[in-house]
């Protein structure tokens, strides 16, 4: 069972706290937050891409920390925000890094690795921020309000992105273990393109959000070794 003393923690763990005030300090910590996430979530997809033998991405100028190359401004930067301003899971997306499947090794499976590449590297960047507040500067102060934002934020893009729905990052994991009728009926969504994608998100926002949210909250309190009981 959770402490009152526990509870300050646990609150700054889950949401960004007080995000919904709206003011300039607290837009600037997460419009940087989701930049940083999101150009290293995108850099990496490339980069693995890369390692695994598929130029395409470097082709397209792809590989590279530099925001500018990866930033969709409603998904990468309106959409986490306004979530963000409203208390809901920052969750966002970039402009998909082009890879070529057929060109990078392990063919389908290459291709899961190209996809988890991102979500992942948001999972260790918010292990380190959440890890750093627990074991290094503690649960109080600007610094450690800064740091759980930007846990928040990772942790967010990494459950969302996860989800098995073309074109989020999950669904290459699936594609790759999928038997043939369904990886057919995932080609036909992920055709849509971006029009599929907002129709399936706002449709089932209101049950993702309380899925995505609680997944936010039980993985941060792990993070931080906080009970929730």
């Amino acid at each position: 069972m959770s402490t009152d003393q526990d509870r300050p923690a646990v609150r700054a763990a889950i949401i960004v706290r007080n995000m919904s005030d709206g003011t300039i300090i607290q837009i600037i910590v997460v419009l940087a937050s989701v930049l940083i996430s999101i150009t290293l979530h995108e850099m990496m997809h490339a980069f693995t891409s890369h390692w695994l033998g598929d130029d395409t991405a470097q082709m397209h100028g792809r590989l590279t920390l530099n925001p500018l190359a990866h930033i969709d401004p409603f998904l990468t930067v309106l959409m986490p925000v306004t979530l963000a301003l409203i208390g809901a899971p920052p969750i966002g997306a970039a402009k998909p890094v082009p890879f070529n499947p057929s060109r990078v090794k392990w063919g389908e499976y290459g291709a899961a690795l190209v996809g988890l590449a991102g979500p992942l590297t948001n999972l260790v960047l918010a292990i380190i921020a959440g890890l750093w507040v627990r074991f290094v500067i503690g649960y109080e102060g600007l610094p450690t309000d800064v740091l759980l934002t930007f846990m928040v934020v990772n942790l967010s893009f990494f459950v969302f992105n996860m989800i098995p729905f073309p074109p989020l990052d999950g669904s290459r994991a699936l594609f790759a273990v999928a038997p043939e009728p369904l990886r057919d009926l995932m080609a036909s969504i992920e055709r849509t393109g971006i029009m599929g994608f907002m129709l399936f998100f706002f449709l089932l926002y209101p049950f993702l959000g309380t899925v995505i949210g609680a997944t936010v909250e039980t993985l941060g309190a792990w993070i931080l070794g906080i009970s929730l009981l």
